[in-house]
């Protein structure tokens, strides 16, 4: 039900526009975040946007990502700006709906030096 766009690769301090988009209109009513995955790490909150479009970020992003919805669209969207190799990483949409976790595919994101 969700799925991401937007990956590839990019030059250190260049920018990407990842999309969540959503089969349906849930995002209106649940927080909706964003993770990220590099080989051989654990998966990564990265960032989150809840119903009312208040934001969080992990604090290695802050201040060069910024999360949005567009609720018309059913999409969620993560700009990322001044991207440094180690950003590189699968990126994964998710929310969590009547206590069942939605996950996406991922989209993959490399940061050349």
């Amino acid at each position: 039900q969700l799925e991401e766009s937007g990956g590839g690769l990019v030059q250190a301090g260049g920018s990407l526009r990842l999309s969540c988009a959503a089969s349906r209109s849930i995002f209106s009513l649940n927080v909706v975040d964003w993770y990220r995955q590099a080989p051989g790490n654990q998966r990564e909150l990265v960032a989150v946007i809840t119903p009312g479009s208040s934001t969080r970020y992990v604090d290695s992003v802050k201040g060069r990502f910024a999360i949005s919805r567009d609720n018309g669209e059913n999409t969620v969207y993560l700009q990322m700006n001044s991207l440094k190799p180690e950003d590189t990483a699968v990126y994964y949409c998710h929310t969590l709906i009547g206590g069942i976790d939605y996950w996406g595919k991922g989209t993959l994101v490399t940061v050349s030096s």
